[in-house]
């Protein structure tokens, strides 16, 4: 597909525009309640699948099939991206209405280790045809290992991310409201903010190794891939709102998931050489797994409503009140005037 380099400006020009409009709509901490996450959940799909029809109606059914796929996947992929990210931020308790801000930075770092990795995968097939068998038998593992681990949960504190970031980075042992980094007795200081940042940019690079060969096991096109990946990323946060308290409900979700990777794993290994799959067939199955397993869940938990994650009785972290934040230093200190900087 022939995409010229001033659509792939105005695509990136869009994302920058779609993810300033939601920052400035939540500048200021707040819980935000299933309604609000829902209403943006409805925008952000309603601006996923308008383009999908852009493409359908620009580049043939063929690419719009190809993105609806590629875009499906990473949706369903990023669901269970979601169960973790609230299992992290309930062990951390960190509070509701900081939650956005941690998201939005990770939704943010997300895009752009996506980006790479697209490059970099299309860069690897175009040079090495054979690394689509190493990509399929990845999936085709992954989907096998989501089975076998399909009732087990993260445990935060055996992350490598976590145990490197508390042994070598100095922390508070309190929130300061929205701040990363804070300054305390002249020592600059990561609040426990940042390295649950941190916990959920690292979460996100191991989905997106499985998520990244799935798609190009639907489509080759790059810019079908990246588009599929961005719209797709963009309303992860509020997905989290509106689905992290029904976690326990969706419990065949994870099984539809495995299937799933196993399925675009044996698409792409009978593409290579043995017989090519059409996009239609593809993209039907993928619903359909997809489709059985959330209803199934859904019957097999009817009658239970929202409940969070359960919290650990003896959160590692607490809120700093306001006397701590007053006491703290400038986070940029000025140079004193014998050093070079001004005198008054």
């Amino acid at each position: 597909m022939d995409v010229p380099v001033w659509v792939w400006l105005a695509v990136l020009a869009a994302i920058l525009v779609m993810l300033t409009i939601d920052l400035v709509a939540h500048r200021r901490a707040h819980v935000i309640d299933v309604r609000e996450a829902a209403v943006w959940s409805g925008v952000w799909v309603a601006l996923g699948v308008g383009f999908g029809a852009l493409v359908w109606q620009v580049y043939g059914s063929t690419a719009g099939q190809q993105y609806f796929a590629g875009y499906l996947i990473e949706k369903s992929l990023a669901v269970d991206n979601v169960f973790v990210w609230a299992i992290i931020f309930t062990y951390f308790a960190v509070p509701r209405e900081l939650q956005h801000r941690v998201l939005f930075l990770g939704v943010l770092g997300a895009l752009v280790f996506r980006g790479a990795f697209i490059a970099g995968g299309a860069a690897l097939i175009e040079s090495f045809g054979w690394v689509l068998y190493l990509f399929a038998a990845f999936l085709l593992w992954t989907g096998y290992r989501m089975l076998r681990q399909r009732d087990e949960h993260l445990d935060p504190t055996r992350s490598r991310a976590w145990l490197l970031f508390r042994r070598h980075v100095p922390m508070t042992d309190a929130f300061h409201g929205q701040r990363l980094l804070v300054r305390r007795d002249g020592a600059l200081l990561a609040t426990p903010l940042l390295a649950v940042l941190v916990l959920v940019e690292v979460t996100d690079v191991v989905f997106a190794v499985d998520s990244i060969p799935a798609i190009f096991a639907v489509t080759d096109d790059v810019f079908l891939v990246f588009t599929a990946n961005a719209f797709a990323i963009l309303g992860l946060r509020a997905m989290y709102f509106l689905l992290a308290d029904l976690m326990h409900r969706f419990v065949y979700l994870k099984t539809g998931l495995a299937l799933v990777l196993v399925w675009v794993g044996i698409k792409m290994l009978l593409k290579i050489d043995v017989l090519y799959i059409p996009t239609t067939l593809s993209l039907a199955v993928v619903v359909t797994i997809l489709a059985v397993s959330v209803a199934a869940s859904l019957h097999a938990t009817r009658g239970q409503g929202r409940r969070a994650v359960t919290a650990p009785t003896d959160p590692p972290f607490r809120v700093a009140d306001e006397a701590e934040t007053r006491a703290l230093e400038p986070l940029l200190r000025r140079r004193p005037a014998g050093a070079g900087g001004r005198r008054p």
